[in-house]
């Protein structure tokens, strides 16, 4: 797990004025990671860092030779990080990421004497720049860290026995679709599918009426193990590249129909949203927090458990869902806020993820992404989906436009966002997640 550095000291300033602005997501302390070019220029994609409200363009500074010589492993890094996907990078492992990380911080902090050849060829305003999914993901898998989320969704079905037997002792998760994951912006098109409607003999195709979204986050892979090679739960989080926000968006009329015995199939596979930036694990050490787990609960089996992971196992990420409508947006309402949550409240740590997902000899890649499944907290107002928000659709929503919502409707906009933020510390945000429903496919 990361040590604390120079590089999260909170009074260190960058020459970037805008990284020093009240609420900023990146700050000189954060530095996460992209994929960008500038929007419509139709050039080569290559890697970024954000840096306030700038991008400074990694393939610009491999060209300029500024820390060519200043540490090899940094050097090595920044010629992968320039890339058009970040999969070299992620691969190079945690030595080569904080070498080329604190080589960036001392490149953008105050006093920099490249700020000169930085400023004039190196920054690209985030308005003028466009994204792409930073990695090419070749593997997708989706969890369901989240008690609160798997109680209340349990609950609905089983009001007996909302939690299956087996979600206290094994992380449980099922594999995506990878070719479907879009990045920050990019909306869709509503999904069809099989529904049975309730009381019916058989079942009818049509549009998703219970179109929904989930807030989570993103784990992408860096260095991979070998085929048949477990992955110890105190190594696991070497072979973490860093976190992204994440939008599962799901159809729950066509998942509640297809579900068993094999699980989610098309109520899960027409689109999953991910931010464009990836904020690394180093970036985060200082939101460390105690891995606990309820005494009355069955302990973690040892392979999922160890004193280091106790210690610092869980991380403190505030998160945040927004949903904006039509009619909203024409009358230029902003989104509203309408649940909050935090990832401390998982069950399961990223760490337990990546060791169970390797506990039977799968070989992870550079590049493959988690997800944590909906964050959802205790509270009410802390449910990750409209599902657990609206009762799986008995009690509506009701907006600040005075409009109500129990699934979402065509036009809607859903907007994720996380942060860390505790007195004392720079603020480390993780930007946004959005994307809009448009109306399905007319049926052939």
């Amino acid at each position: 797990m990361n040590a604390l550095n120079e590089t999260h000291d909170p009074d260190v300033r960058s020459w970037v004025p805008s990284a020093q602005a009240p609420g900023c997501d990146f700050p000189l302390q954060n530095l996460p990671f992209a994929v960008f070019r500038r929007r419509g220029s139709g050039q080569a994609w290559r890697g970024g860092v954000a840096i306030g409200d700038q991008v400074l363009d990694l393939a610009a500074l491999a060209q300029a030779q500024l820390i060519q010589t200043a540490d090899p492993l940094a050097a090595q890094a920044l010629a992968a990080a320039a890339q058009d996907t970040l999969n070299d990078f992620m691969a190079l492992g945690p030595a080569h990421w904080s070498a080329l990380r604190r080589a960036l911080w001392r490149l953008l902090r105050e006093g920099s004497a490249e700020q000169p050849a930085l400023q004039q060829r190196g920054l690209v305003p985030q308005a003028q720049a466009e994204y792409r999914v930073p990695a090419r993901v070749g593997d997708y898998t989706d969890f369901y860290t989240s008690v609160h989320h798997a109680t209340h969704i349990g609950r609905l079905f089983r009001p007996d026995n909302p939690l299956l037997p087996n979600y206290k002792w094994v992380p449980i998760g099922y594999h995506g679709r990878a070719s479907s994951l879009v990045v920050s912006g990019t909306n869709f098109k509503r999904p069809r599918g099989q529904l049975m409607p309730p009381g019916a003999a058989q079942p009818t195709v049509g549009p998703s009426k219970r179109l929904d979204f989930e807030l989570e986050l993103g784990v992408y892979i860096g260095p991979g193990n070998a085929l048949g090679e477990p992955i110890r739960i105190d190594q696991a989080e070497a072979h973490v590249f860093g976190l992204c926000v994440l939008n599962d968006w799901s159809a729950r009329d066509i998942q509640g129909w297809e579900y068993q015995p094999l699980g989610p199939f098309l109520s899960k596979n027409f689109a999953t949203s991910v931010s464009p930036w990836v904020v690394t694990l180093e970036a985060l050490a200082p939101f460390r927090l105690p891995f606990t787990r309820p005494a009355e609960d069955p302990q973690p089996l040892p392979y999922l458990d160890s004193a280091q992971h106790r210690l610092r196992g869980a991380l403190d990420i505030q998160l945040e869902v927004l949903l904006q409508t039509p009619t909203m947006r024409q009358a230029g309402q902003a989104p509203a806020r309408i649940a909050q949550s935090n990832y401390r409240h998982a069950y399961w740590t990223l760490a337990q993820m990546v060791t169970h997902h390797a506990m039977g000899g799968c070989n992870l890649q550079a590049g493959d992404l988690l997800g944590t499944g909906t964050l959802s907290g205790p509270k009410p107002e802390e449910a990750g989906a409209l599902i657990e928000l609206t009762r799986g659709g008995q009690q509506p929503l009701t907006l600040p436009s005075g409009e109500q919502r129990t699934f979402l409707e065509d036009g809607d906009a859903v907007v994720l966002q996380a942060w860390c933020e505790s007195p004392g510390l720079a603020r480390i945000g993780f930007g946004i997640c959005e994307g809009q429903v448009l109306p399905a496919t007319p049926a052939a």
